[in-house]
């Protein structure tokens, strides 16, 4: 048996399909995948998120810890609530994780992948060695994610006024605290959408409350499905310890600005980007029918070769689609390998749905 969020029996009750994800027993859907994706294309849909890592880190010296742990610059946030998405490298500049930071009022917030605990929690303990800081993992909170178009509109049936007050008035990778609930305006979908943490033990009472207002439950299928749409990448497939932001079209997340910051992974990313970074994620769509999947060969003629890093059937397009990683200078066009015969893909940018629009 696996770890358990709060909502485990909540999730049951409800006929979700359970499956193993990295340790934890979670919804993989409550009857129908793609309808529940359609569902946050259109509307709107609650996920547990509960098994996500949140640590908080405090002290005197808190940022001086993640100015040297993280790729994104933690001074940059400057007020409380503030957020960006940044990285956890390793030496090589191998991504350890990604995550989300917020200034909180006395330090920070890191929300991390659920498996990366047991390499996170020492690592930032391992840094904090000598330092005047304080790690706090938040096991007492839960996590929910209300996704979709019509999010704002529908959380006003369950909120109190001062509460819809602050998630109407969020910006994008901004958060609020509100006592011990914390509001922000993220998610992993491509949609308009609230994040909150909360009390573990009121968790079960308020994700009834948002079913109760019509706010359809969500399993990972859907989740995977359309944070590929949105061209979201995935931590195990398409980045990992032995692949670096700059192959995994991770930019954003590095600044190499002010020049002495020297965050760990720096001198990795600097020597590739002295050699060139040879290689990219791209989007792949089939236009024949069939399935992509993760690790599935790709080719480009005159060009070379790729991976499938993340692919799946997309409900929005009525296609199978993928990212892929592929040389730097690769082509409009490649053909991928499915049980032994090639088929042709159109190469895009990894980016097809966001807030509802096809891009490709």
């Amino acid at each position: 048996m696996g770890l358990h969020t709060p909502m485990y029996d909540m999730h049951l009750a409800l006929g979700a399909k359970m499956v193993d994800f990295h340790g934890w027993d979670m919804p993989l859907h409550y009857g129908s995948q793609v309808e529940e994706h359609h569902q946050v294309r259109n509307d709107c849909g609650v996920f547990d998120a509960s098994h996500m890592s949140t640590t908080d880190v405090s002290g005197a010296d808190a940022q001086r810890l993640l100015l040297r742990l993280l790729s994104n610059n933690v001074s940059l946030l400057q007020e409380p609530g503030a957020g960006h998405y940044s990285a956890m490298l390793n030496n090589n500049g191998g991504v350890i994780d990604d995550l989300i930071v917020f200034r909180m009022e006395d330090g920070f917030r890191l929300i991390n992948n659920a498996f990366t605990r047991s390499a996170v929690q020492p690592w930032l303990q391992q840094h904090a060695a000598g330092l005047d800081v304080t790690i706090d993992p938040r096991n007492d909170l839960a996590h929910l994610a209300i996704q979709g178009p019509n999010t704002i509109e529908r959380l006003g049936s369950v909120l109190n006024s001062s509460r819809i007050q602050i998630t109407g008035s969020l910006a994008v990778y901004h958060g609020h605290c509100d006592g011990d609930w914390f509001f922000s305006r993220t998610g992993y979908t491509g949609e308009d959408g609230i994040e909150i943490l909360l009390p573990a033990d009121q968790a079960v009472d308020f994700f009834n409350e948002l079913i109760g207002a019509g706010i359809t439950p969500i399993g990972l299928g859907a989740r995977d499905t359309l944070r590929l749409e949105a061209g979201f990448t995935l931590l195990g497939n398409d980045m990992n310890d032995r692949v670096s932001p700059y192959s995994a079209n991770m930019h954003h997340v590095v600044a190499m600005e002010p020049a002495e910051r020297n965050f760990i992974g720096r001198k990795a990313l600097e020597e590739q980007l002295a050699k060139g970074v040879n290689e990219k994620l791209v989007g792949l769509v089939l236009e024949e029918r069939g399935v992509l999947r993760h690790g599935q060969p790709v080719r480009i003629d005159g060009v070379g070769e790729g991976t499938i890093t993340s692919g799946s059937f997309s409900p929005t397009l009525g296609k199978a689609i993928a990212l892929a990683r592929v040389p730097a200078n690769t082509a409009e066009r490649g053909e991928v390998e499915i049980r032994g015969r090639w088929f042709p893909v159109r190469i895009v940018r990894p980016r097809f749905v966001r807030h509802g629009k096809i891009l490709i």
